[in-house]
């Protein structure tokens, strides 16, 4: 069998019936049968891998979730009903009361949330280093320190964190390394080979790519995820066979999707810093971002989302969203169609100047999701809604 990304993510092994479908049905059900007593027994005692309950496994999450582990060179894996479930399933597995995490400033809003205003109602405390700050982060591990945990690249502002070198910070002091790696997916970059424990997906983002499921998946050592399937096992937020059938076919043209969009996404971003009303243009693979080498040492290529300052501060981020005609308004990403979010009037427009600066959200950033369209179409667009 061929190692090839592509040829994997199409020809790993399929679930088939009786009647050898060339592509895995849907296998609709909440339960499986046992032959007998004694199969039954066996089967919850584990003495031996079959399905027993689709919220324990099921042929089509199984099939899904092997490719993630697959891809991303991981051991083992599991299959959530949203990105937010498997980030709370992982943590709540792994950490007891009294724990200690230090992760990145810049992570998705509702993982924030659940630092600040969830696991500390078990004594689970958060200490936080912002992207250019990593010179900080052996400062802030503590005896009780469990998790380090970092989001690359960073939503909304589009950061660059350096995995290796922070993956070695995590070994060196012996704690559970876990990476977001939503918006790179494992066709770009494969955190594990720098060290990460553990990586986590919002399979409802360029995974699936078309707006269609939710879903989420976290893979990598088998003994972590043993801990994290018992977990969800017993609590209960596992993917459903449906959206795991529509995520695995989706697996199988990620690559060609994410070779698009990232072919548009760089021409987006050379458009924009020319724009006379654009201060600063952010993406991975143009020379101007500061984080440019790290990126390109670690990533294939430099994602779907570009991010860039708008003159004219919050009051011009609205405008632009009124003059876009073709591109979507939404806060979802990594969908066939091109998304704008203006995050200071929108996604963030609760928290206050202070805190959204903290986290590289400036009045005017614009975050674009590029999507599939022709590139032109895209670029013509965005050009009409800038000229304020």
């Amino acid at each position: 069998m061929s190692k090839h990304f592509e040829t994997k993510a199409i020809r790993s092994q399929t679930e088939r019936s009786q009647f050898s479908e060339h592509s895995t049905p849907l296998y609709l059900t909440s339960s499986f049968v046992f032959d007998d007593a004694e199969d039954m027994r066996s089967s919850f005692a584990e003495e031996k891998e079959r399905n027993l309950y689709s919220r324990f496994t099921n042929p089509n999450t199984t099939e899904f979730v092997d490719k993630i582990v697959d891809m991303e060179g991981a051991e083992s894996g599991y299959a959530f009903a949203t990105g937010m479930a498997a980030i709370f399933s992982s943590f709540a597995a792994l950490l007891s009361a009294g724990d200690h995490i230090v992760s990145c400033r810049s992570v998705f809003g509702s993982t924030h949330g659940m630092f600040t205003n969830y696991l500390p109602k078990w004594n689970i405390e958060t200490s936080y280093f912002k992207v250019d700050e990593v010179d900080l982060v052996e400062s802030l591990i503590k005896e009780n320190t469990k998790v380090l945990y970092i989001e690359t690249p960073t939503n909304p502002a589009v950061d660059i964190l350096d995995l290796d070198r922070i993956g070695k910070i995590a070994k060196k002091h012996n704690l559970i390394f876990i990476v977001d790696n939503c918006f790179a997916t494992p066709y770009i970059q494969q955190p594990i080979k720098f060290g990460a424990d553990l990586v986590i997906h919002s399979a409802t983002k360029l995974i699936d790519g078309q707006g269609r499921v939710l879903g989420g998946v976290t893979v990598g050592r088998k003994d972590l995820l043993r801990e994290i399937y018992l977990f969800a096992r017993n609590t209960g937020p596992a993917m459903s066979p449906f959206n795991a059938w529509v995520l695995s076919k989706s697996l199988e043209t990620l690559s060609i999707r994410v070779e698009k969009h990232c072919e548009n996404a760089l021409k987006v971003a050379h458009f924009l810093e020319e724009n006379e009303n654009v201060e600063f243009v952010k993406y991975p693979f143009l020379q101007s971002h500061p984080q440019y080498e790290v990126a390109k040492n670690q990533m294939k290529l430099g994602g779907n989302i570009v991010a860039f300052e708008i003159k004219g501060g919050i009051d011009a981020g609205r405008k632009f969203l009124d003059k876009i005609k073709m591109c979507s308004l939404s806060a979802n990403l990594g969908d066939t169609r091109t998304i704008v979010t203006h995050p200071s009037s929108t996604t963030h427009g609760r928290l206050s100047e202070e805190d959204r600066l903290e986290v590289g959200i400036t009045n005017g950033l614009v975050r674009v999701s590029v999507g599939l369209e022709h590139a032109d179409d895209i670029i013509s667009d965005l050009k009409q809604a800038l000229e304020l």
